[in-house]
């Protein structure tokens, strides 16, 4: 279920690419952007030493951090206040909400091929 913000709406320049939103997250009755961005990204190295390419599934702790390090990039550029600690939002986080994030980026967008499913080329 992505949707596209147009660019006036996001408070982008005209001719920039539309933002798409993918994930909306609700902690403590309150919901916040959540998406996948570079600087999500470069906030989870900063945070954990490592790239997020080597997150540990099995390890709830990063699991939350990228989760935090999503919310808190995704709320910067929307310009939506959050002040929570990783601890702060997993105190608030419902393991569902969690769980939903997850798999909503392990399954492909609307719109998207899916990587697993391979066609056939045509003879």
């Amino acid at each position: 279920m992505a949707k596209s913000k147009s660019n006036k709406a996001a408070g982008m320049p005209a001719g920039a690419p539309p933002r798409v939103e993918l994930r909306r997250i609700v902690i403590a009755g309150k919901e916040y952007p959540c998406r996948i961005t570079m600087g999500a990204m470069l906030r989870f190295k900063r945070a954990t030493g490592h790239d997020v390419s080597k997150l540990d599934s099995g390890n709830i702790e990063e699991l939350l951090t990228f989760v935090h390090c999503c919310i808190a990039s995704a709320c910067n550029v929307d310009r939506i206040e959050f002040g929570m600690t990783v601890e702060e939002m997993a105190d608030n986080l419902e393991p569902d909400a969690l769980n939903a994030f997850y798999d909503g980026i392990s399954s492909p967008v609307a719109g998207e091929a899916d990587p697993e499913k391979k066609t056939a080329a045509p003879a």
